[in-house]
């Protein structure tokens, strides 16, 4: 006991203690991350095996750009932290690997690589490097279980001014665009909300909850199936090219009546 006493009253003794504090909290914290990485890996693709091959792909398709260890580099950012909910909705799209960086990637066919196993593969190894949103399951984006009506008000506050009531798209600034949504898939409709790809702003679980967003999907389906019985839709982007339709249209009928007037005058005459 007075070994142990004498050892406490120490001038170093605190720094040893403080040293083997963080020394422990740094080995349970090691840990926890990597049992982590391998269920988040696990989620993203079904089996935890297809990290391996994601790594094998990534390096030969996608570390030109983003690196070897999706590091990042001056032509592409860094991949860690993005999850594998971004790698799907960018590579299902076609978006990724891109071919001509500009302000804004476009959708795009996929190239013959690209299938839906090997985006399950690379999704699951950019997980496994930390983390970050999964791919949504089946009921997550099923339209058929979520609310059109309450989508429609949660879409008309946070998504028109850029994606227009319709889901049609639009201008924004700088080159950049808000895609038309008509040929996003319900589970690329959800990866967009929770990445927060390009110009698109994140939303989170805490901003729109995941039932929300399933509402969301649900009403931007609907609108998309709707007909249009009253006359053409004029691709759904507003009072624009209704205006100019009417426009137009409206001025070569006062033109030709004008010259049917004209014309019938000259006969009489």
């Amino acid at each position: 006991m007075t070994r142990i006493t004498a050892w406490r009253r120490h001038p170093l003794a605190r720094y040893a203690v403080l040293i083997l504090a963080l020394a422990l909290v740094g080995t349970a914290y090691a840990t926890f991350v990597q049992v982590s990485k391998h269920a988040d890996a696990a989620l993203a693709s079904g089996k935890v095996d297809d990290v391996a091959n994601g790594k094998s792909l990534f390096q030969a398709h996608c570390a030109s750009c983003h690196g070897l260890n999706a590091e990042g580099t001056s032509t592409g950012p860094t991949l860690i932290g993005v999850g594998a909910a971004s790698v799907d909705f960018q590579m299902s799209t076609g978006r990724m690997p891109a071919s001509n960086p500009g302000a804004q990637v476009p959708r795009k066919p996929l190239p013959e690589w690209v299938d839906s196993d090997s985006i399950s593969d690379i999704a699951a190894y950019v997980q496994s490097l930390g983390g970050g949103p999964t791919v949504p399951s089946g009921d997550q984006v099923d339209p058929a279980l979520g609310d059109a009506a309450k989508g429609g008000e949660l879409f008309r506050a946070n998504c028109i001014q850029c994606h227009n009531w319709a889901g049609a798209g639009g201008a924004l600034t700088r080159g950049k665009y808000a895609p038309n949504l008509n040929e996003s898939s319900p589970t690329q409709i959800y990866e967009a909300m929770v990445t927060g790809p390009q110009a698109m702003p994140v939303f989170n679980d805490t901003t729109i909850t995941p039932e929300e967003k399933r509402n969301m999907i649900a009403y931007i389906v609907q609108v998309r199936e709707q007909t249009d019985p009253g006359g053409f839709a004029l691709g759904r982007i507003g009072p624009v090219t209704e205006g100019l339709v009417a426009w137009v249209v409206g001025i070569l009928a006062l033109v030709l009546a004008a010259i049917w007037i004209t014309a019938k005058k000259r006969q009489k005459s």
